[in-house]
């Protein structure tokens, strides 16, 4: 049963975050992957949808939406320079915010993934694609220092962006601290650990933690985790894209579950 403390938590957070959206500008997606998750998520509200006859020939149209056709010329207008748009753009509201103790309550078995300062958005949608196909519970961010909702994720993410709760938080060592409250082994991924990723892991709720390319975890966040962890790569490479690091812990994670 929904705590209704947290629910009216939860909205108040929702409309404060959606009320701060720079110049009223809201998230553009494109893509067929990224554009069809959106049409099948419930949970998301469209705005508009802008296509080509063709493009917008293969979906199933939400009712209720404005639907303009538009040539391939006006599509690249509505997006960045050079995305692939594939004839069709959507414009839509950001998802409703996920409490973290609503995630932790969930099925222990399925990792959470902590990401701290990662910033880059096409790292962030890689990383939502991995934590969809490996089955984790949501990903952890902080409210700061990480990307908003946009086309570049949600391209990235392949349609993950609707499946994978992204769970918002003000301070990152204070969630870490209310997942060891809820019994999860957090792991920090560090390329100077000592001990490696597989002689870390537990047979309980796990919590992978994962720094920004170059500057890796903060001390604090790192402080916060309950052991630190390398992936065994080759001395030919210093290290690992941090969106690869997490597709290959995530797969390491079920296969010693013997989910593989």
């Amino acid at each position: 049963m929904k705590d209704p403390k947290n629910m009216a938590k939860r909205g108040v957070r929702n409309r404060q975050r959606k009320a701060g959206l720079e110049g009223g500008k809201f998230p553009r997606f494109w893509g067929t992957h990224a554009v069809e998750a959106a049409f099948n998520n419930p949970e998301r509200q469209i705005r508009w949808i802008r296509g080509t006859r063709e493009a917008l020939a293969q979906f199933e149209l939400p009712a209720g939406v404005s639907v303009e056709f538009a040539d391939v010329a006006d599509l690249a207008r509505l997006v960045a320079r050079d995305a692939p748009h594939q004839g069709v753009v959507i414009e839509v509201e950001p998802l409703d915010d996920m409490l973290l103790a609503e995630v932790l309550s969930g099925d222990p078995l399925r990792p959470v993934v902590v990401l701290d300062q990662v910033t880059d958005p096409h790292n962030v949608g890689a990383i939502f694609r991995s934590a969809a196909a490996f089955d984790a519970a949501a990903i952890v961010t902080q409210d700061r220092h990480a990307p908003p909702e946009s086309g570049t994720i949600a391209k990235a993410a392949s349609g993950a962006l609707e499946i994978v709760p992204w769970v918002r938080v003000v301070n990152l060592a204070r969630a870490l601290e209310e997942m060891a409250e809820a019994g999860y082994w957090r792991i920090g991924l560090d390329g100077d650990a000592e001990d490696t990723l597989a002689q870390t892991l537990g047979a309980g709720p796990i919590a992978l933690v994962l720094g920004a390319e170059g500057e890796g975890l903060r001390p604090n966040v790192a402080g916060h985790c309950d052991v630190l962890a390398k992936l065994p790569i080759s001395s030919a490479m210093e290290s690992l894209n941090v969106s690869n690091a997490a597709a290959i812990s995530l797969y390491a994670i079920r296969m010693d579950r013997g989910e593989g």
